[in-house]
């Protein structure tokens, strides 16, 4: 990037967010990373952020299941970085149950935080993106944005829903300057990821690691491969870069090939 930008990117202490805030921060962007858990260690992610990278880091808690946390995330950030010029909404939680027992506090949540807290930070940073001439909002979704799976509704229903509420913003912000895009990972190996497997292979002890990735975790992608955070974080650099003026209300999908099933 030739211009010095700032960057919020929620949800990013660790996996996904952490990587896009790193990958933001090595071509030169300040950044906020957000949590809600305000510990030491969320501190010393920006404080290595900033050190490895020579750029300003800061951490700023913030509750994404709550509106007015969302907008005050946006104001504070464009307080002390001076500016909000790229917002990467990426914080979401998972549940899984059938829908008739699906839990009404995890259908909340979910939606809340993987949907909500979006519109809520967009509507927040979009006024003084449009009057700066330039803005680049960044939406993570999901390949379940584009497709279902059962025993998810609540996640699949706010991933829909990201990939509906970018085009939307994307139409009203044309010609602005200011775009807006969903990136559309499939499974990628975080550590939450990691966990899921750890307990899959000891549900099914005859498998074994190998086969329970392959055959249980990755059944719908194709490639039989994870995606990396690196390569997610890099699509997200391309749609801040000057390169991707015109990519707008649309989404990219890093999922080895399931969509296109």
């Amino acid at each position: 990037m030739t211009t010095k930008r700032t960057a919020i990117v929620t949800g990013s202490t660790s996996g996904i967010g952490r990587a896009i805030a790193e990958a933001l921060a090595s071509g030169g962007c300040d950044v906020a990373i957000n949590s809600f858990s305000d510990t030491k260690e969320d501190h010393a992610v920006a404080a290595e952020i900033a050190a490895r990278h020579a750029v300003k880091a800061i951490y700023i808690r913030a509750d994404m299941a709550r509106p007015d946390e969302c907008r005050a995330l946006v104001a504070r950030a464009a307080n002390d970085l001076g500016s909000v010029d790229i917002l990467v909404n990426n914080a979401g939680i998972q549940f899984v149950s059938p829908v008739e027992t699906f839990p009404v506090d995890r259908w909340d949540a979910i939606i809340a935080i993987n949907l909500s807290s979006a519109f809520h930070t967009t509507a927040a940073a979009v006024a003084a993106m449009r009057e700066a001439g330039w803005g680049r909002i960044v939406n993570i979704a999901s390949a379940h944005g584009l497709r279902a799976s059962p025993n998810k509704s609540a996640y699949v229903a706010a991933k829909h829903g990201v990939v509906g509420l970018t085009k939307t913003v994307a139409l009203e912000l044309a010609g602005s300057g200011v775009t807006a895009n969903a990136v559309c990972p499939g499974f990628v190996h975080t550590p939450l990821v990691e966990k899921q497997i750890v307990d899959l292979a000891a549900a099914h002890p005859d498998l074994g690691r190998d086969r329970v990735i392959r055959d249980l975790i990755l059944q719908k992608q194709p490639s039989k491969q994870f995606a990396t955070v690196d390569q997610v974080a890099a699509s997200v650099v391309y749609l801040c870069s000057d390169a991707a003026a015109q990519v707008t209300g649309t989404t990219i999908s890093i999922d080895g090939g399931w969509t296109a099933q």
